[in-house]
């Protein structure tokens, strides 16, 4: 699709130009006063900045202890920071902040590598303590930093000019060293033709063209060939979702996959004079864009799976550009509501700077458009990732069928999470803090991974395997008003040879309850059902009570206990607070069944 356009493309290419720039002084005074002098006032508590220092040993962490963050928090501070004081300049004008930029763009420039520490590897190479300056690996964020130095030059670049013309050169220099070249020159696995791609695709797509795009000194030829890659790595991508546009990464990586590639879209649609526009009308694409409205649950919930937090993070103006693209009225109000619960509309975490000022511009527009009429977000069936939701006015149901082959995948297949008026009652735990350990052959040591701390069944001690074959295979799905069901058979999820079969059957009579039976062969000793919930959970004649409300009636399980887990991970203490529990039940046979009312 997208070289099918572009191999067909006869005209000149623009250079991109978002917005304005600085010099445009009609188009920032244009912003609303109260807006503007909110972006003034975020930049003044940065006047006089010392950027923080990037030491060698704090990169050198990665490699020997596994921890990525300390390092990280340093590197993105440096780049949020510079993006609100560049914003600030720009809505005020006169050259206030301009020393503290110029201060955060050289720092950024001496960086030997963008990459970050987690990153700092070559394709199907060990990971190495620190970068190499003269072979640049282009990772998330070496692309991330090169469409920042663009648009901090697209936007400021007379001011910058003006101080010493030396400072453009600089970030000419590097963008070319650490962005173009290796990207014409080399074959990153994330370009696609190696197998299956995840978010990194369109993340660093995106910002490939942005940072490229927009250069005043790049030849006719390499932005020809810089858009023929973009475009294969973007059919790649787009290829391995189906057509249903469900994203098997998850809410959380909905961001920076599904709304990456519609940012990466209008760049080429900006750039090649509307070429792209008609791409908004095909059936995935508008699938792939609401996708996030349809596994919203309500507030700052989301239906979550495999590496994705539960706490997504707020619609915004991207959300609503794409939707608006789509044409899909539901997903624009939709985007609209949720952005005005947002405390933190100018984005100030965002280390991306053309978001920011996408935001800015978008603003008034996502502010003012009409959220009286509620979108109807619809029970849906994800086949392309086995995952099912249904709702009524007091529960929101998933089921997660598929298998465990998921980009950041958890061994979860059958499992399922349950909201009972829009807060979590059963639940999916997520994932800890990322480290080295996360993305190593470790990976399923650690425990949010793990089926048994899942909503389904352990035999005795066998637990699920990650892999395309440990998967679920649905027999039937039924959907109708007043009820809808899924019934799968999940014996392959497990090492062969565990269980005959392990058969799921979850149905949702819209109104009364839901109900979950499992029936499985042979009986097997020390076999139990896990149920994951935040609340602290009571047994008591055969009925699970649930602190706050909500009750799980069993039909078949003898017994259950209750671990309380405390939680000592930043992210997830941040998610549900310091403990969650688990609680087992044991059936009586090799048949038994609970009711949710």
């Amino acid at each position: 699709m997208f070289v099918e356009i572009a191999s067909s493309y006869r005209k000149g290419f623009k250079k991109f130009a978002p917005y304005a720039p600085e010099s445009d002084r009609k188009r920032w005074g244009s912003l609303p006063d109260d807006f503007r002098q909110e972006i003034i006032q975020g930049g003044e508590k940065y006047i006089n900045y010392a950027y923080p220092v990037l030491p060698a040993t704090k990169y050198m962490e990665f490699c020997r202890t596994g921890n990525r963050s300390n390092y990280e928090a340093l590197y993105f501070n440096r780049r949020r920071i510079l993006n609100t004081l560049i914003l600030a300049e720009c809505a005020e004008g006169g050259g206030r902040f301009l020393d503290d930029i110029v201060n955060g763009l050289m720092a950024i420039c001496e960086e030997s590598g963008w990459q970050i520490p987690a990153h700092n590897c070559y394709m199907w190479s060990q990971h190495y303590c620190l970068p190499d300056s003269t072979d640049p690996i282009l990772d998330l964020f070496a692309a991330e930093t090169g469409a920042q130095l663009a648009m901090a030059e697209y936007l400021l670049k007379e001011e910058l000019d003006e101080i010493c013309p030396f400072i453009t050169k600089r970030i000419d220099r590097e963008i070319t060293d650490r962005i173009l070249t290796p990207y014409l020159r080399n074959r990153f696995g994330w370009m696609g033709g190696w197998g299956r791609v995840n978010n990194w695709t369109p993340w660093i797509t995106q910002n490939v063209l942005i940072a490229l795009t927009s250069r005043e000194n790049i030849t006719d030829n390499d932005i020809h060939e810089v858009i023929l890659q973009a475009c294969r790595s973007l059919d790649y991508f787009v290829d391995g979702y189906g057509e249903d546009g469900c994203c098997d990464e998850g809410a959380g990586y909905y961001r920076a996959a599904g709304l990456c590639l519609f940012n990466a879209i209008e760049v080429l649609d900006a750039v090649m004079d509307n070429a792209f526009l008609d791409v908004y009308q095909k059936n995935k694409i508008k699938n792939i864009a609401s996708y996030i409205m349809n596994v919203h649950v309500d507030d700052r919930y989301y239906i979550n799976f495999a590496d994705c937090s539960p706490i997504a993070g707020r619609a915004g103006v991207r959300e609503f550009l794409f939707a608006k693209r789509t044409g899909n009225e539901d997903m624009m109000s939709w985007a609209a509501m949720d952005h005005k619960l947002d405390s933190a509309r100018l984005q100030p975490m965002a280390c991306n700077l053309f978001y920011r000022l996408q935001g800015i511009f978008h603003e008034e527009e996502i502010a003012s458009y009409d959220t009286s009429k509620s979108p109807v977000k619809p029970d849906i069936w994800y086949e392309s990732a086995g995952l099912m939701i249904a709702r009524d006015d007091k529960f929101c149901l998933a089921v997660k069928a598929g298998c465990n082959n998921d980009s950041h995948n958890h061994n979860d297949t059958g499992s399922i999470t349950l909201y009972r008026d829009n807060r979590p009652l059963l639940i999916d735990v997520g994932v800890e803090t990322y480290s080295r350990k996360t993305f190593s052959p470790q990976r399923y040591e650690i425990w949010t991974m793990q089926s048994c701390y899942h909503n389904v069944l352990t035999f005795n001690d066998a637990v699920q395997l990650p892999g395309a074959e440990h998967k679920a295979e649905v027999s039937n799905v039924n959907f109708s008003d007043s009820c809808v069901s899924i019934t799968m058979e999940l014996a392959k999820a497990y090492p062969a040879g565990t269980v005959q079969s392990y058969l799921r059957k979850v149905e949702f009579v819209k109104g009364q309850r839901i109900t979950v039976t499992d029936t499985f062969t042979p009986q097997i000793k020390g076999t139990y059902l896990t149920l994951m919930t935040l609340r602290k959970t009571e047994w008591k004649d055969g009925v699970l009570f649930i602190e706050g409300g909500g009750q799980i009636i069993f039909c078949g399980a003898g017994k259950a206990k209750t671990e309380e887990i405390i939680l000592t991970d930043a992210k997830l203490k941040r998610e549900w607070g310091d403990k969650i529990y688990r609680t087992c039940f044991y059936p009586d046979g090799c048949q038994f069944s609970f009711s949710i009312y």
